[in-house]
């Protein structure tokens, strides 16, 4: 009976573990996009997410799809907008899902804007972004 109870500990104890590693991974990936959005840095943004990323007004409007088309949106708006900062408000891990409140600076002069996005990831990477209206 005492082995059963030690089996059960270590399962449980491993299976916190690794929702532990997964978590860290998600965060890991939607930080180091941020890091790269906040530096302009086209390669380092889209770096994290997978080649058939999709981003979503939520709840399903799909409005781009693939790291290419990506790559080709976010570099012009860096381009346009050299002032543009994200400072993240709160974040909420739940899983392979990280949800983020977003502060904005440097979208429109003198304001800060106020943006959520629900980043999905799998297989290692960002796969989904659905952006609250």
């Amino acid at each position: 009976m005492k082995s059963k109870i030690y089996l059960f500990i270590i399962l449980v104890s491993s299976i916190h573990h690794f929702n532990a590693q997964e978590k860290s991974i998600a965060e890991k990936l939607v930080q180091e996009q941020i890091e790269g959005y906040n530096a302009r840095n086209i390669e380092a943004f889209v770096k994290p997410y997978a080649e058939d990323v999709e981003l979503y007004m939520f709840p399903n409007r799909l409005i781009s799809k693939g790291k290419d088309a990506m790559r080709k949106d976010y570099s012009e708006m860096f381009r346009k907008l050299p002032e543009l900062h994200c400072k993240i408000k709160n974040r909420i891990v739940n899983g392979n899902f990280i949800i983020d409140q977003e502060s904005i600076s440097g979208m429109r002069k003198g304001e800060k804007v106020v943006a959520s996005a629900i980043y999905e990831i799998k297989d290692g990477k960002i796969s989904k972004v659905y952006f609250l209206p």
